[in-house]
């Protein structure tokens, strides 16, 4: 069996099957000619299948051990997508500090559709069984989550969903499929905003579903051709080039991350810092059994609002910016960015507060990013 390094780069789709190019071609084509009006050949219509996706979607799908994957104009259009598959009426148990798209599109759209959802702290195996309802579906997790990188234990979750005949799926944007397959735990399903860690240069916006299981496969593709919120050529064709050096990147982001998350504990202006492998980190221990590594984002608290508000302000070399898993650095203000959908006395209560800065690691050289960190920090102190 061929290492994940090698097997990212031979997916069986890499090459162009109609001239050898080592790239796949970016086919602009909305529709394809048919030899015969009733026996139609494997393309149709863009939006139902299109060679350049379906090469990236079957990479995907490789990358994360499962049947088909399918890739979508978003991420959040790949997660709405997902939660197609409930009607009016079903219940989802999902993760508390969710990401707050997540959070708005369950408690706005699906809520007024009628899809009901419980956020509990999924660390925590017993408020999942708690959250139970004759009606639920699925669960619904996010680990690390987002931003305060807490564990939910995939292989417990599997087992309680098996028992109760529930659907698994995951938000596994944060981990990478290099460093975290869920499927190979058991996982029904993964997604993916590849915008960040799988594009990787914050050139593009996608959102990709991976799947282990053909019924449910089936399923997807009906909403996605159905929906429509597919990706297009030229973002497939990019998001492939992307993929191409997600291990280097990574590998390399990661290995920095770990070094500022213990820089970031020496400095005692910081309040606390969240990252998965340091020693204190709940649920160390049953994040490495289910991940390779703690992956690339760090999040820190600092004293209040205004100190980290004024840190953001003093920065120079990380982007402040919406998203993550980019080749530059990105400090998120979780408060206003990525949980401002988020009530917030609801953001309060998962401990997201108002001094929590999120970072994403890129390919910078670490001490420049410490001298930054630390100028800024300073800045903010007076």
């Amino acid at each position: 069996m061929m290492d994940y390094r090698t097997k990212i780069l031979h997916t069986g789709k890499d090459i162009d099957p109609y001239t050898g190019a080592s790239s796949v071609p970016i086919y602009t084509a909305s529709t394809f000619a048919q030899k015969d009006p009733v026996d139609f050949g494997s393309y149709e219509y863009s939006r139902g299948n299109n060679p350049t996706r379906e090469a990236l979607e079957h990479t995907v799908a490789i990358l994360e051990s499962g049947c088909r994957g399918f890739a979508f104009s978003s991420g959040m259009a790949a997660i709405s997508s997902v939660f197609m598959l409930f009607k009016p009426g079903d219940h989802l148990v999902v993760s508390s500090d969710v990401y707050g798209g997540t959070y708005r599109v369950l408690t706005t759209l699906f809520e007024q559709w009628g899809l009901k959802s419980t956020f509990v702290d999924t660390t925590d195996i017993n408020n999942i069984k708690k959250a139970l309802i004759s009606e639920t579906k699925a669960i619904f997790v996010e680990t690390p989550s987002n931003p305060l990188l807490k564990i939910t234990d995939l292989h417990a979750t599997v087992q309680l969903a098996r028992e109760q005949k529930l659907l698994t799926i995951i938000d596994n944007t944060f981990m990478t499929p290099y460093l975290q397959r869920p499927l190979e735990i058991g996982f029904d399903i993964s997604i993916h905003s590849a915008t960040k860690f799988l594009g990787g240069h914050s050139d593009l916006l996608a959102g990709v579903v991976v799947v282990k299981d053909n019924g449910i496969a089936d399923k997807i593709k009906k909403i996605q051709n159905a929906f429509g919120a597919v990706l297009g050529p030229f973002d497939s064709w990019v998001l492939m080039r992307g993929i191409k050096t997600l291990v280097p990147r990574v590998e390399t982001e990661q290995k920095a991350a770990v070094e500022l998350a213990h820089w970031l504990l020496e400095q005692a202006d910081i309040v606390s810092v969240y990252y998965p492998t340091l020693p204190h980190h709940p649920g160390r221990e049953i994040h490495l059994k289910q991940s390779i590594g703690g992956g690339a984002v760090v999040s820190f608290e600092l004293e209040d609002g205004a100190t980290a508000r004024s840190f953001l302000r003093s920065v120079k070399i990380p982007l402040v910016a919406v998203s993550l898993g980019g080749v530059e650095s990105i400090l998120s203000y979780p408060a206003t960015m990525s949980h401002a959908a988020m009530p917030k006395q609801e953001r309060l209560k998962r401990g997201i507060t108002d001094g929590l800065i999120r970072l994403s690691v890129g390919l910078e050289d670490v001490e420049d990013i410490k001298n930054d960190l630390r100028r800024a920090l300073d800045v903010a102190k007076d």
